[in-house]
């Protein structure tokens, strides 16, 4: 059994963002990804900072950049079952269990893990999260279309992401985290 800081399940622009800060934190991050992101239909003319790009050449440089961060992706793996162990989560796919200290969904529309696991919803019918991004149950996140009933664009998925990995980063380090580079980080 894989022991881990963060389980990311899903693989579109919310889950690469949140596992991009956790790892690039130092957090040990897995991203379990089934490819069935949205993005493969999306052309993109309304994500800050790119001119234009196609959804699927953007997913292919994302999941680029967070490799190069050190986040294990699981390509192809789809996650079956999200369950409290005590001590945080066990994340069950069709290769075995993992366990980790924070759980990601980010499932796009599909809630049925949240569902499971046992998350609050709203009357819209979408998974209940504080501002974020934390859910019901204590120490598991939901992120993008998920969390909306109407909003499902890239970026704010992946605003979504971001701001759920950095309140974990916030618990783990003991005080509000803030992931600010600077040109000398770079060198």
């Amino acid at each position: 059994m894989t022991e881990l800081d963060v389980a990311v399940v899903g693989g579109g622009p919310a889950g690469l963002s949140a596992a991009l800060f956790t790892a690039k934190n130092d957090l040990d991050t897995v991203a379990f990804d089934t490819d069935k992101t949205w993005m493969h239909k999306a052309y993109l003319f309304n994500y800050l900072g790119i001119d234009e790009k196609d959804g699927s050449a953007f997913m292919e440089d994302a999941r680029e950049q967070i490799e190069e961060f050190g986040v294990e992706r699981q390509q192809g793996t789809e996650v079956t079952d999200v369950s409290e162990n005590g001590d945080g989560f066990t994340v069950s796919t069709e290769d075995g269990d993992h366990e980790a200290s924070y759980v990601i969904l980010a499932t796009g529309a599909d809630r049925d893990l949240a569902d499971e696991m046992g998350c609050g919803f709203t009357d819209e019918d979408v998974v209940d999260v504080d501002v974020t991004m934390e859910t019901t149950v204590t120490d598991a996140y939901a992120t993008g279309a998920m969390v909306r009933a109407e909003e499902w664009q890239a970026v704010i998925s992946a605003g979504d992401g971001a701001a759920a990995a950095l309140n974990i980063l916030t618990k783990e380090k003991g005080e509000h985290f803030h992931d600010f580079d600077v040109p000398a980080d770079a060198e």
